[in-house]
């Protein structure tokens, strides 16, 4: 590792975020972790415990949907320590739906974390790295970015843009000395998919002229987030790569199986893509 740094990362309460943190203060980084319901720490605590790295981890409340509450994280921050090195944008979730069962309420509360919440934390962390004409900021992206799937339009979407963004923001900031790099996982057995996955508000709807479908493609979901063994700390392992790179690459697709469907979906047309999915994924209306 070269110089330990100050890292804010949102989203820490499980998955990709809590082993991140946990992680890199046990590498000797000095971590802010930050989560929405601060009353969820407990798991983090354990865990970064049993690396060796508590005394270099500090909890934060933060929600990246209000403004107010980035504001007074990030003023901690700076009252402690000053600067603020890494930026990792980590908080999201998934809901799953198909368009006309997803309420617009779905589509806000989506956006307003996948997306708009990566903006607010941007927004105010970008004035203090830009004097320093130095920073990395990382932003926790999806292979759902890459091609869309029935009842995912929601979060793949949101990822969409969420790339369409960084690719912008990587220009801007080129010239200033800051970095920023996108972190593309495919699909991990987290809480994601099991305790905090969420549904259109017409999901469950039997009136619904999806529900037989939605319900066959869960099970489908379910059974493959069942029987997914590989190891979400891949993705901790590539986020330390990253800050501790001298020259950190802009896409990180993590895995081989990623990288080739990457590739694949580029180079096949459209349409014959579409046909595969409706091969793994067949209608039931």
């Amino acid at each position: 590792m070269l110089s330990p740094k100050i890292i804010l990362i949102t989203g820490c309460s499980s998955g990709f975020g809590l082993l991140a943190a946990a992680r890199l203060a046990s590498r000797g980084h000095k971590v802010y972790a930050t989560m929405r319901d601060i009353r969820k720490k407990e798991y983090l605590e354990v865990e970064v415990t049993a690396r060796g790295g508590a005394g270099n981890l500090t909890i934060l409340p933060l929600d990246v949907s209000k403004p107010d509450t980035i504001k007074a994280a990030i003023n901690t921050i700076i009252s402690k320590d000053g600067v603020i090195d890494v930026l990792i944008n980590n908080a999201g979730f998934g809901i799953g739906g198909f368009f006309e069962d997803l309420s617009e309420s779905d589509w806000r509360a989506q956006y307003d974390v996948n997306f708009f919440g990566v903006l607010n934390v941007t927004r105010e962390v970008l004035p203090i790295m830009r004097p320093r004409r130095r920073g990395l900021i990382i932003n926790i992206s999806s292979m759902a970015a890459f091609s869309g799937s029935p009842a995912f339009s929601a979060y793949s979407s949101s990822k969409f843009a969420l790339e369409g963004f960084s690719e912008c923001l990587y220009m801007e900031l080129q010239p200033l000395g800051i970095n920023v790099a996108l972190v593309e996982p495919g699909s991990y057995r987290t809480k994601i998919f099991e305790d905090n996955a969420r549904y259109a508000a017409g999901f469950f709807n039997t009136q619904s002229p999806y529900f037989s479908w939605s319900q066959q493609l869960k099970r489908i979901v379910d059974n493959h987030i069942r029987d997914n063994n590989r190891n979400p700390e891949e993705v901790a392992v590539v986020l330390e790569d990253l800050i501790n790179s001298p020259w950190p690459s802009f896409r990180n697709i993590i895995g081989f199986k990623s990288r080739l469907r990457y590739w694949f979906v580029r180079l096949i047309p459209f349409k014959l893509y579409a046909w595969m999915v409706a091969r793994i994924l067949p209608a039931n209306v």
